[in-house]
């Protein structure tokens, strides 16, 4: 998916708050309509990009083939906030299947009954969601035993190198621990007066993808207990993210210079991308850096590994923070045996996926797709494959507002690496108790 609309997840979140006294039926409430009869459904999607958009109408152009009395009429470049508008108001226009970028905002289909629960589909149709998708995509798209969600591509988070630039250092391999990355990253920096000639690895979390869920990540933290509150005060993953994290700053200058350095550099999706010209070494990012970064036509060989992991996780080396595109079915909908047709298509059949998959270069959402043969990609991309068929590899969990706490937890993360909270502690006590606010206000 594109990652601007992925950098803007947080922002969109507070426009699902609508969605939560919103009277949009009953999730599950079963559907009546015939699914062999002529109709026609409408699909919204987020995707904008001519080549995107393209591969979404040759994607529902296979259901249509394989489903001659279902026709699709599709809408593109549809924005959370229009999906939250047409789902709460239903009526003719409205959607009856919808597609998001926004994992983060599962929590609130599912809590207020936009979206309706799929399970009884599944089982209906002889699916094993358990068995169909990886672990991590299996989880984000469902809340509290409702799976209002499906996956529909996904991402997985991996860490870039720069391959010349390793050899010139005498480093022989990407690192695969903490300790060995913080060593890496040192050894790759060579500074030049009061900046850098070249940063080994930018660590503050406005650089870039390095936001605290993605670090949190290879930490595999908890975030809730099972009775919905949060633990990132007493879950020692928390602490020692956040902990590594600061230090790996403090060791490469210090948040100040580090800072001074970034803003400096070239921004997130354009061709100045401080990994594509060799200002930073190391990079975490998504699968779609990959093709980003080769466009660029660098003056150096990219690397691609797994995000290392804290040592005495060494023997979990090769997971990664999964996200992805989401899809659903409206509870508004009159026709929803037939928008569950189109659902599984998209979602399910091998060859539909692996197509789309290698139309927008996203990474395929089911098991089987993963291992196909009839995948076709450079070979640095079979390591976020790998990535996302980990059983290992995380996500964070849906909650009822949403990615709330995420932001929440982010602004430690921002308040902590500067110098502005000095005590992780309190502060992760403190966030803990916003969180749980938060939570108790939204339901």
């Amino acid at each position: 998916m594109p990652g601007a609309v992925r950098k803007t997840a947080f922002a969109l979140t507070a426009s699902l708050a609508l969605l939560t006294t919103a009277c949009t039926g009953q999730a599950g409430s079963g559907a009546t309509d015939d699914a062999s009869a002529e109709t026609t459904l409408t699909f919204w999607h987020a995707w904008s990009a001519p080549a995107e958009v393209k591969a979404v109408k040759q994607l529902v152009a296979g259901f249509e083939k394989a489903h001659p009395n279902i026709h699709v009429n599709v809408v593109g470049n549809m924005t959370d906030d229009k999906i939250n508008q047409a789902l709460r108001a239903g009526g003719g226009k409205a959607p009856d299947v919808i597609s998001s970028f926004t994992t983060n905002n599962v929590g609130k289909f599912c809590s207020s009954g936009a979206l309706i629960d799929l399970d009884p589909l599944f089982e209906k149709s002889g699916i094993d969601p358990d068995k169909t998708f990886p672990k991590a995509m299996n989880e984000y798209t469902q809340f509290e035993g409702d799976r209002c969600a499906v996956p529909l591509l996904g991402d997985a988070y991996g860490l870039y190198y720069n391959k010349t630039a390793f050899e010139k250092a005498g480093i022989a391999g990407p690192p695969k621990t903490w300790s060995e990355f913080e060593q890496t990253a040192k050894k790759l920096t060579i500074t030049q007066g009061a900046t850098y000639k070249q940063l080994g690895f930018m660590p503050n979390y406005h650089g870039w993808e390095t936001t605290t869920e993605h670090y949190l990540g290879q930490f595999s933290p908890t975030y809730f207990d099972s009775d919905g509150k949060s633990t990132i005060a007493e879950d020692p993953a928390v602490a020692a993210a956040f902990t590594l994290q600061k230090k790996l700053v403090d060791a490469l200058g210090g948040y100040k210079r580090l800072e001074t350095y970034r803003a400096t550099l070239g921004d997130e999706w354009g061709p100045r991308h401080p990994f594509h010209t060799g200002q930073v070494a190391m990079q975490l990012d998504g699968e779609w850096r990959l093709g980003m970064a080769l466009d660029a036509e660098p003056d150096f060989e990219i690397g691609v590994a797994p995000l290392p992991v804290p040592d005495d996780q060494a023997d979990q080396y090769g997971k990664g923070y999964i996200t992805g595109t989401i899809a659903g079915i409206a509870a508004t909908s009159g026709k929803q045996n037939a928008a569950w047709e189109l659902v599984k298509y998209m979602t399910t059949d091998t060859d539909a996926v692996v197509n789309f998959s290698n139309a927008i270069h996203n990474v395929p959402s089911t098991l089987a797709a993963l291992k196909s043969p009839k995948l076709t990609y450079d070979p640095r991309f079979k390591t976020f494959l790998d990535i996302a068929a980990n059983p290992n590899s995380t996500t964070a969990p849906a909650s009822v507002n949403g990615g709330v706490y995420l932001t929440t937890i982010q602004q430690l993360g921002y308040d902590y690496e500067s110098g502005k909270v000095t005590d992780l502690k309190a502060g992760l006590e403190k966030a803990a108790q916003q969180i749980d606010t938060d939570i108790a206000q939204a339901k």
